[in-house]
């Protein structure tokens, strides 16, 4: 076969993968038994045994470009920023600042309505949906039994919450990943993200909203938060959309997390480094920096796979089946979100399936002239849908068990993952961007 038409069994490191990772899941039950690192670097020991054409050390350079590349090296250096603001400003008590502000200034009569508007605020701030479910769940778990609403719909309003941010965040790994990997600035891929999962956001919320009108919460005592520890919440977030640059606006971020914590006495002076880095502070466990290795990891093993599936040819063929299936830009933005959907269900983590399906992605986009922030959208949008709805996924066996609820009681109330979908399927259809050719 030519190498111009691509060749399918360039693809068996990534079939591999697939098969260890979703076997042992099926087999176990539970789909993270398998660290999907391993899984990754049998995948990797499968490329370099391919194609005898390549000696040992031509392979071990052209994982050595691909892993170099800039978008690479510049996705991990973000991811672990990224992780040292986390770590700082969770010391110093913002995300409990956070949401005990929106607890205690929203009407009692929209509690559920509430945990979706907080989650979402949380999960854009922090960057992370499971760090927002497991700090909402508690909230959702005393407001259920003030209101009595059932456990299932509070938890999901808080899921939905969750992965609004997951998607949206500036610091969120989805966003670095889908922003590095289609080469366009984070500001660019916020807006154009955030028109399309705008309608989403807003019927979700008109929807607990009727479900949940005649609720009533009473808090039981006044939640006290501080003003000065939800600050650089905001400046990180105005400092990425006014197009800062990324390093910058964490490190200061981070800076202003440990002045706020030292000054407040959340962080003890010699706490500082520990915050950032990651550790146990009073009862406090931080993951920081070190939070990030697992991903950075994972980043660079799979740019190592992917760079040798498409020198092997494996890239190409795909692209060419796509071709096959789909006609003009709006085929090509339907093709990136089917692979973004299709990778995360399989992997089970959108991050991980961004990184998968970003090259792919991108090689679509410059085939059929479709703008990388419209790309960058799309691949964080649908595999946020994927994630936020498989029962096996981190998010929903988070919530289940910090509730004693299974998954599959949660799913029927996850209207915001279903509407986001919905949503940018529309804007695939009805709202097509101008783009130079």
């Amino acid at each position: 076969m030519e190498k111009n038409k691509g060749r399918a069994k360039a693809l068996l490191p990534i079939v591999v993968f697939l098969i260890i990772f979703l076997g042992s899941g099926v087999i176990t039950g539970d789909f993270y038994t398998m660290p999907a690192i391993v899984a990754f670097l049998i995948a990797l020991l499968v490329a370099f045994l391919q194609n005898r054409k390549l000696t040992f050390g031509e392979k071990m350079q052209v994982i050595s470009k691909g892993v170099g590349d800039e978008n690479i090296i510049t996705m991990s250096l973000i991811f672990l920023c990224a992780g040292g603001f986390s770590g700082a400003v969770t010391a110093a008590g913002g995300a409990e600042s956070t949401v005990n502000f929106g607890l205690s200034i929203l009407p009692s009569n929209i509690a559920v309505v509430g945990l979706f508007v907080i989650g979402c605020f949380i999960s854009v701030s922090m960057g992370t949906s499971m760090g927002t479910i497991a700090t909402l769940a508690p909230i959702a778990v005393n407001i259920s039994e003030k209101t009595g609403f059932s456990m299932a719909i509070c938890i999901g309003a808080v899921v939905c919450g969750a992965m609004f941010g997951d998607n949206l965040s500036m610091i969120s790994d989805t966003t670095i990943a889908a922003v590095k990997t289609q080469g366009c600035e984070m500001k660019d891929k916020f807006k154009a993200n955030f028109f399309i999962v705008l309608p989403a956001a807003i019927i979700t919320i008109a929807i607990f909203f009727f479900m949940t009108k005649q609720g009533e919460f009473t808090l039981a005592k006044e939640l006290p938060y501080n003003a000065w520890k939800i600050l650089p919440y905001i400046v990180v977030l105005v400092g990425a959309l006014i197009g800062i640059n990324v390093f910058v606006v964490l490190i200061t971020g981070t800076i202003l997390s440990l002045i706020v914590g030292v000054v407040t006495g959340s962080i003890a002076l010699g706490d500082v480094f520990v915050a950032v880095s990651g550790g146990t502070i009073g009862d406090k466990t931080i993951s920081g920096v070190t939070g990030m290795y697992d991903i950075t990891i994972i980043s660079i093993v799979v740019a190592c796979i992917v760079s040798l599936v498409k020198e092997y040819g494996g890239i190409e063929f795909v692209l060419n089946l796509i071709k096959k299936k789909i006609k003009g830009r709006r085929g090509g933005e339907l093709g990136i979100a089917g692979l973004a959907l299709l990778v995360d269900v399989c992997t089970a983590n959108n991050t991980v399936a961004i990184v998968m399906a970003g090259p792919i992605a991108k090689e679509i986009c410059e085939e059929y002239h479709i703008s990388p922030k419209r790309s960058a959208s799309l691949l964080d949008i649908f595999t946020s849908v994927g994630q936020g709805m498989i029962p096996y996924g981190a998010q929903l066996l988070s919530a289940a068990t910090l509730t004693k609820l299974t998954p599959f009681e949660i799913m029927p109330y996850l209207y915001y993952p279903i509407l986001m979908a919905i949503s940018a399927v529309l804007f695939i259809f009805f709202r097509s961007e101008r783009v130079k050719e």
